[in-house]
């Protein structure tokens, strides 16, 4: 196998309250964040073959990988929770990604400013849109693949702050004329999905909606059912797009 440059980083994040890891693939490049699935670790996407699947792109220099632990998607997947409270881990999990994972990725690319590109599935997906819509000083991309982005199922009919502001499409339709959404409009989302097995293509097409009203550049891209909710359609799926984009 190549050398992917792979490390490690670990540290205690204030926001989380416990140990977290940010692992890095790559020499230099397009910083590019990739969001694990709902239970998912920092590695999984490895595990999974999804940085084998973008490894060309890692060794030609075109993009350095960074992934993270799945804190808040395993806090809501447990089961053990009030809505409340895993809404509040989500918040937290935005804030620790703002405040604590883009300033290391930015240290590791010896860039104080640079922009990144965020990604994942499923819910990884909306964790990446999450972020860009959020911070979009921070994001200047967000490829959502195959997307869950309505999360409100988990809430057992109790709506609340911490999830409403996390959620795009809950508090993007009320979003006013803004600093914020004036950002917003110079990025772009995108949202390819299968519409196989397992797949909901009217996630994305929900969410495109919601962004196209609002003027936020978006895209979905249909991959027809050939394609299911699964690594090997975001192994065909992630390499196209990253070589379009980095």
């Amino acid at each position: 196998m190549p050398d992917l440059n792979k490390n490690v980083f670990s540290w205690y994040s204030p926001h989380l309250e416990q140990e977290t890891h940010l692992v890095r693939w790559g020499h230099f490049g397009k910083p590019v964040l990739l969001f694990p699935t709902a239970g998912g670790d920092a590695e999984e996407v490895e595990r999974f073959h999804l940085i084998g699947a973008v490894g060309d792109l890692i060794m030609s220099g075109r993009i350095k990988v960074y992934s993270i632990d799945s804190v808040a998607g395993r806090t809501w997947l447990s089961g053990e929770h009030s809505p409340e409270f895993c809404s509040r881990v989500q918040n937290l999990f935005d804030m620790y990604i703002y405040k604590e994972v883009v300033p290391a990725i930015r240290k590791d690319c010896a860039s104080p400013d640079i922009d990144i590109i965020a990604t994942g599935a499923s819910i990884g997906a909306f964790n990446a849109v999450a972020s860009l819509c959020r911070h979009p000083d921070a994001f200047s991309l967000a490829i959502g693949m195959s997307g869950t982005f309505d999360l409100s199922k988990y809430l057992q009919g109790r709506m609340n702050d911490d999830f409403y502001f996390s959620s795009p499409v809950h508090y993007l339709p009320g979003l006013k004329e803004s600093p914020l959404l004036e950002a917003l409009r110079k990025r772009m989302i995108l949202l390819p999905t299968g519409e196989g097995r397992w797949e909901d293509v009217g996630e994305s097409w929900r969410l495109a909606a919601i962004l196209g009203e609002k003027g936020i550049p978006n895209r979905v891209d249909p991959w027809g059912v050939d394609y299911d909710h699964n690594w090997v359609t975001w192994r065909a799926m992630l390499p196209r797009y990253l070589a379009e984009y980095s």
